[in-house]
């Protein structure tokens, strides 16, 4: 069997030896090449077969249906119960703010997050109720307020102030953050009042908002190595500036990103 495929091999390289010395006696020119590309079709517009959510008000058994969905805020079932909450649409929204009064937290972070998917801003003042309330676990309070200001960001200042005092300091800083989103005078005070911040990073997020939202060209200083006692007294730059300010200062537009070459 081994000589046989040896045999093969040198009949083989024999074969193309005399095809090259055929072509040279001849004159016949050998090209070597590869074969042209062709792409291959663009594929056809593929049909939308999504159904899209109802905008109609929910019926008597759309209702129910909707209700008996709550408990599977939380579960294996979760994700699943989401989506059908996004297929009922916006009337189904004020059976969700039913949830943020749920004993589950799972449920009421779940419930805020499917309303983000209906982007219904009706339920934004519930949403700033959950966001102020200081019984409401951090977690839920931070998503609620984040949540408001991108369905209803003008009603959102007395949900930052309050977080704004919390004694914790992630609710805090997400206080800091979110405010930079809100075009409203109110939050500037409160900002200013976040740069004494025991935290160093909650400091370091309220000017950056407050840089953002203002534009400010404030004294040059390093806020990232800080002390506490740094930051009281770069806020009184800050309340002097304000208390001059703020009778005729109007917040500049955001800036808009820049357009790719």
């Amino acid at each position: 069997m081994k000589n046989r495929a040896v045999k093969k091999r040198i009949w083989s390289a024999w074969l193309v030896m005399s095809a090259l010395l055929v072509g040279a006696a001849f004159e016949v020119p050998m090209v070597l090449g590869q074969v042209p590309y062709e792409a291959p079709p663009k594929p056809g517009e593929v049909p939308d077969t999504a159904v899209p959510p109802s905008a109609k008000p929910l019926d008597e058994e759309e209702a129910k249906r909707a209700e008996a969905l709550l408990p599977l805020l939380e579960g294996k079932q979760e994700f699943w119960a989401m989506g059908e909450f996004v297929h009922l649409g916006p009337p189904a929204a004020p059976v969700l703010v039913k949830a943020l009064k749920m004993p589950s937290p799972r449920i009421r972070y779940n419930a805020i997050e499917t309303l983000l998917m209906l982007k219904e801003a009706s339920v934004a003042p519930a949403l700033v109720e959950s966001a102020k309330d200081p019984n409401e676990i951090p977690r839920v309070r931070e998503h609620a307020l984040r949540v408001a200001v991108r369905l209803h960001p003008a009603l959102v200042p007395p949900a930052i102030e309050a977080m704004a005092k919390d004694p914790n300091s992630s609710t805090r800083k997400t206080a800091a953050f979110e405010a930079r989103y809100v075009r409203q005078k109110a939050v500037v005070p409160v900002l200013i009042g976040l740069i004494s911040d025991e935290e160093r990073f909650v400091s370091v997020t309220a000017i950056n908002s407050l840089w953002m939202l203002t534009r400010h060209e404030s004294e040059v200083h390093d806020w990232e190595t800080s002390s506490k006692q740094d930051r009281v007294e770069w806020t009184q730059e800050w309340l002097d500036w304000w208390k001059e300010a703020q009778g005729t200062f109007e917040l500049p537009e955001p800036r808009r990103p820049r357009k790719p070459h």
